[in-house]
């Protein structure tokens, strides 16, 4: 056989063995392409009105939830701002608020909440700012002014607070919010008789709360009308709460007793109401 034959062998010796090795190798099939999970649809009107009926830590899961499903929904954001404060998470409320207003900076339901949790941090100055910003934006709505006035009386701008609610209540007359959060001031200056009066305008009321009515029995026990107050806390309090809250009055309208603006606890959650706690808002 001549080289020329031998070398075209070889070579079609070679192609015939590298296509049967190509033909056994066994063909991969391209893996199937993964199935995006579906996208959180945000939950119903009737879902989200059930759950406002729930407690904060369900209202803080649930409405975490829907902020995660869109960040830029105002009205999860507010309600989780809420939950969190209602739970003492303050900071975390803080920054909930505040990024709802970077989302839209006129949303006077975010400014309210910044206010409310500044007031309940007991840092009322920073609360100043929101809620003045909400009173400009919402002129004829009262709750700006109830709540500046919880922040003044913080820094002890008295007569400032004092001059809020009562454009507040020109607003809205006898509104029982308005009503309790000036006496719960006049308490802490030491003018029960005063709040009492307040206070009886308050709970007669249809939005009257236990903490209205809580804070008229305060009023009443530190003039020594213990009858009445007891009548209140015993009607409204489970009985050991009932007791604490007694034993409280009875401590601070002893003979030499220190007069002072803290308050005994309304709910077992609770640690003692102090000032800040009995601003309602």
């Amino acid at each position: 056989m001549s080289r020329t034959a031998v070398a075209a062998a070889i070579f079609i010796s070679t192609l015939t063995m590298g296509g049967a090795a190509f033909a056994a190798d066994p063909v991969t099939a391209p893996a199937p392409a993964a199935t995006a999970p579906a996208p959180r649809l945000p939950a119903t009107a009737a879902e989200r009105a059930a759950y406002d009926r729930s407690d904060a830590l369900a209202r803080s899961v649930f409405w975490s939830r829907e902020n995660e499903t869109n960040p830029a929904d105002p009205v999860a954001g507010v309600k989780l701002a809420q939950a969190l404060r209602e739970m003492g998470q303050f900071p975390q409320a803080i920054a909930v608020a505040q990024q709802v207003l970077v989302i839209q900076p006129a949303n006077v339901e975010a400014m309210l909440e910044l206010g409310k949790t500044q007031i309940a941090r007991g840092q009322g100055f920073y609360g100043i700012a929101p809620l003045e910003q909400a009173k400009a934006a919402a002129p004829r709505d009262w709750r700006p002014l109830s709540l500046l006035g919880v922040a003044y009386q913080q820094v002890r701008r008295g007569e400032d607070a004092r001059a809020a609610w009562a454009e507040g209540l020109r607003l809205s007359a006898d509104n029982p919010e308005i009503l309790t959060n000036a006496a719960v001031a006049l308490i802490a200056d030491g003018n029960a008789p005063a709040a009492e009066t307040l206070l009886r305008r308050a709970v007669a009321q249809p939005g009257a709360t236990l903490k209205m009515r809580q804070n008229l029995a305060l009023s009443l026990g530190l003039q020594g009308k213990t009858a009445e107050a007891e009548q209140i806390i015993r009607r409204d309090l489970p009985p050991e709460l009932a007791e604490r809250n007694l034993a409280w009055l009875n401590q601070r309208t002893a003979p030499g007793a220190v007069s002072t603006a803290s308050a005994p606890e309304q709910a077992p959650s609770s640690s003692a109401r102090t000032w800040n706690s009995l601003q309602g808002g």
